[in-house]
């Protein structure tokens, strides 16, 4: 394992979860590791990104974030509660994406939080809204970015190997 440290730069794989403060809740955690190159773009909160620096592969570090900072305060103005029969069945499920449009045309994501037997409850807030959570993040590598990594920001994913496949054409 190298001891590179996180600088402008280098490939960065690493693993997070988003830890509720005050439940202790693992409130989202990624399966597979995220990797990008480091000053590059940014893939987490930039509070976050900043925690990174001069840290090194098999460090693991906690980033306390309040996330009123990065998405606001609740608005209750974003919650909306209607009659079931009112709301399209494919909306009927807690968990569901919802993109509204205004009048004037702007797009806002909603999830359905809530179903019961008279009402659908959909928020317009980001989940996170509103909650004090840690960032831990456990840093798998660092190295020395390629040329093709710092163009496109990140590992370069190759295709499937399609050399000797016959292709059928779909009528």
């Amino acid at each position: 394992m190298s001891n590179e440290s996180i600088v402008d730069g280098k490939y960065v794989e690493l693993t997070y979860e988003v830890i509720d403060q005050k439940s202790g809740a693992v409130l989202t955690q990624v399966e597979y590791p995220l990797g990008y190159v480091h000053g590059t773009n940014e893939v987490l909160a930039p509070a976050v990104m900043a925690e990174l620096d001069d840290k090194t592969a098999g460090e693991v570090i906690e980033v306390p974030i309040d996330c009123n900072q990065l998405y606001g305060p609740r608005d209750e103005s974003l919650v909306i509660t209607d009659q079931i029969e009112n709301v399209p069945e494919e909306y009927r499920e807690v968990g569901t994406a919802i993109l509204m449009e205004n009048e004037q045309g702007q797009t806002k994501s909603f999830l359905v939080t809530r179903v019961d037997a008279q009402s659908v409850t959909i928020d317009g807030n980001n989940p996170l809204c509103g909650r004090e959570v840690i960032f831990r993040l456990e840093i798998l590598l660092v190295r020395d970015a390629t040329e093709e990594e710092i163009e496109y920001g990140g590992k370069i994913e190759e295709g499937p190997e399609l050399e000797g496949v016959t292709q059928v054409p779909i009528n």
